[in-house]
């Protein structure tokens, strides 16, 4: 599998950053993950004669060219970062590649909930018509407490974090398969499909 691993913030310092980092390293041998920063994005406003920017071209393309995406949000005022927002704006409101692409929600903080709020923020955001991701149920990864949850080669220090972050991300790879079965089936069936003025 081959996942565009998305860093929600434009902190140069972040813990949501590391774990991406850790996850990219941790599953070399389950999937190709690939880190991609949003930092560099203008903030959204609606171009004149479709005048996209580079920048959020490339980002289309390496989501379109994904068989999966992974969104780390850190959480600021029970909500997901501005840069985020302003990201998944310009897919909305541009290349819309986010429709039916599978995406799993992972993110850390300093505090103990893990940015639990944040990623519920995030996941009404996905779920709206322009957007429309697979995203992953009934799961989340949450990391509370996460400037002290790596060591210094980067790796995480609590063993049930990683026992859950190893679990959340087999039922992901699966997830993955069975979306992409599903939308090839449902090609099929489209393609297929008579309209009665047809027959």
């Amino acid at each position: 599998m081959k996942y565009l691993a998305i860093v929600g913030t434009n902190a140069d310092v972040s813990t949501n950053r590391m774990l991406l980092q850790f996850m990219q390293k941790h599953f070399v041998n389950d999937a190709d993950i690939a880190l991609c920063e949003i930092k560099a994005l203008p903030a959204f406003y609606e171009p004149e004669d479709d005048n996209v920017p580079e920048t959020v071209v490339e980002l289309s393309e390496k989501i379109m060219e994904a068989d999966g995406v992974i969104l780390a949000t850190p959480e600021y005022d029970h909500a997901i970062p501005a840069v985020l927002k302003s990201a998944l704006e310009w897919i909305s409101y541009t290349s819309q590649v986010l429709k039916d692409k599978p995406v799993l929600i992972v993110g850390a903080s300093h505090g103990i909930l893990g940015s639990s709020r944040a990623q519920a923020h995030l996941r009404q955001i996905l779920d709206s018509p322009e957007l429309a991701a697979r995203i992953m149920p009934s799961s989340e990864f949450l990391l509370g407490k996460s400037q002290d949850a790596f060591d210094y080669a980067g790796k995480l220090k609590y063993p049930e974090k990683r026992a859950e972050l190893n679990e959340v991300f087999r039922e992901f790879l699966l997830f993955t398969k069975i979306t992409s079965e599903l939308l090839a089936e449902k090609a099929v069936i489209n393609k297929d499909k008579k309209f009665t003025w047809q027959e």
